[in-house]
């Protein structure tokens, strides 16, 4: 048996790797020069170009570029509705934003338990949780793998619920064939350097519905129009004249991060096949030890994850998490955990929420983290990942 690192042993590389990394080439860096030499680096021709993209990948008819994820489910939820006295169902295992876009409308997130195969949303959970002022559902794609959406359609159709997918980590990802983006009422990206596709920050709203559309696009820049057709003093005094209809905000994004996220998608194919190769190394290296547990995809899921998480069966190991967690930092090999249930924190605590609303997503939390999982690995990144996770667990091992 090797000795581990954090005992003295040799660490299984000499480097760290991490659980995340951006892949930023000449092409990416040049597309970001050109802007920045262009006339326009901001409220420019490269954003609409970057809609335009986003819009032909997903299948949606209409694409909005925002600031960040978050403020791409913030006006998801304005367009959808959403405001005081109504309820919005989501998930505990995710990032907070998925739930404070409710409360920035001054809706109540109610939190509906997940799957214990595939940690996605339970439909069968959401529609436990549903009452008279439930207005819409956010449902995450965790860690890049595809929700029931027929399901959680299914669900939103009898109740006449907004379905709005948190696609966050999901760029990429296909459902039954179709790109996520184009299934949910309202679909939000993100495109922070962890993802698979970046800009450095920024988010994008996609939608096939034009009252929806028309909303996004006033929600994400102060709720100022030029439309003479929206105006309510049409026809107006000039072409300078421009009215604010709705209480907006300043979520634009820039051209240049619009011009670095289009060059990324070029790539994206790319990317997807490579994150596949890695998730299936994994899956065949850990199949055959008992200690860890895998996320599961529904069939209907062709995932471009943007995650790797394996979860440790605890009862079958004689240490914690923590302690499996820093012997793999001391194997150079750093993880993370994602998420902490969102209605542990103490904000939500003071708003009246407590532990054991979902106890299986609260189950799944005590044992899970995020291995290394990005493009950029290298096969012998992928094989030091490997060796690492089965030292640990071959040290721990009760028995």
């Amino acid at each position: 048996m090797e000795k581990l690192a954090i005992d003295g042993g040799f660490p299984v590389r000499s480097g760290k790797i991490y659980y995340g990394r951006q892949w930023i080439d000449e092409q990416d860096i040049q597309a970001v020069s050109d802007v920045l030499r262009s006339d326009f680096i901001t409220c420019g021709p490269k954003v609409d170009e970057f809609e335009r993209t986003l819009a032909e990948y997903t299948g949606a008819k209409y694409a909005v570029a925002v600031a960040n994820g978050t403020a791409a489910l913030h006006i998801a939820c304005l367009a959808a509705g959403v405001g005081p006295g109504d309820e919005v169902i989501t998930t505990p295992l995710t990032f907070a934003a998925s739930a404070n876009c409710a409360l920035y409308c001054g809706a109540k997130p109610v939190f509906a338990d997940i799957d214990p195969l595939t940690y996605n949303i339970d439909p069968e959970s959401i529609r436990a949780h549903i009452t008279e002022r439930t207005k819409a559902v956010v449902a995450v794609d965790f860690t890049g793998a595809c929700v029931k959406n027929d399901e959680i359609r299914a669900i939103c159709d009898e109740y006449n619920l907004v379905f709005i997918e948190d696609a966050a980590h999901a760029i990429g990802s296909a459902y039954k064939g179709k790109m996520v983006g184009s299934l949910a009422d309202i679909t939000c990206f993100s495109f922070h350097p962890v993802k698979t596709v970046t800009g450095g920050e920024g988010g994008a709203v996609t939608t096939n519905n034009k009252e929806y559309y028309d909303k996004l696009v006033l929600f994400h820049t102060h709720g100022i129009t030029h439309d003479e057709a929206q105006m309510e003093d049409a026809p107006h005094e000039g072409v300078w004249y421009y009215e604010q209809i709705e209480l907006g905000y300043n979520y634009r994004l820039t051209d240049f991060q619009a011009a670095l996220i289009t060059s990324q998608m070029s790539k994206l194919p790319r990317f997807k096949a490579r994150r596949q190769e890695i998730v299936k190394a994994y899956d065949e290296a850990f199949a055959d030890v008992p200690e860890i547990l895998l996320e599961r995809d529904i069939p209907e899921s062709d995932s471009c994850r943007h995650l790797y998480i394996i979860r440790l069966d605890l009862d079958k190991l004689k240490c914690t998490r923590r302690e499996f967690f820093d012997a793999m930092s001391a194997e150079n090999v750093q993880c993370q955990v994602h998420y902490v249930p969102v209605y542990w924190f103490p904000y939500y605590q003071k708003l009246g929420y407590e532990k054991g609303l979902c106890p299986v997503a609260e189950k799944v939390y005590e044992g899970i983290m995020s291995i290394p999982l990005y493009p950029r690995m290298t096969d012998e990144d992928v094989h030091d990942v490997i060796h690492a996770v089965k030292k640990v667990v071959e040290n721990y091992r009760k028995g």
